[in-house]
């Protein structure tokens, strides 16, 4: 079966995010005051040919553990679909 992957993947929380505080800073000096705790994160997706969703799950679990995260300082969370 082939599978449609995305992992949103974000630092967990107490880590610091420059990159989020440039952004929520520059928000301020153009005029959007509002917006606050800024956090950058990144977002990947792929296909992959699994058995069925939970062995698609667990190859992408494995693959953010050993590769696309650093679980120390990132969380990650996968979404698996049915491609069509």
């Amino acid at each position: 079966m082939n599978f449609d992957i995305t992992v949103e993947i974000r630092g967990v929380d107490g880590v610091a995010d420059p990159e989020g505080r440039t952004i929520e800073r520059a928000l301020g000096s153009l005029g959007f005051g509002g917006a606050s705790q800024v956090h950058v994160g990144k977002t990947i997706t792929f296909a992959l040919v699994a058995d069925d969703a939970t062995v698609a799950k667990a190859t992408a679990t494995q693959m953010c553990e050993r590769l696309l995260a650093n679980p120390v300082i990132e969380r990650y969370e996968i979404t698996v679909t049915l491609r069509p």
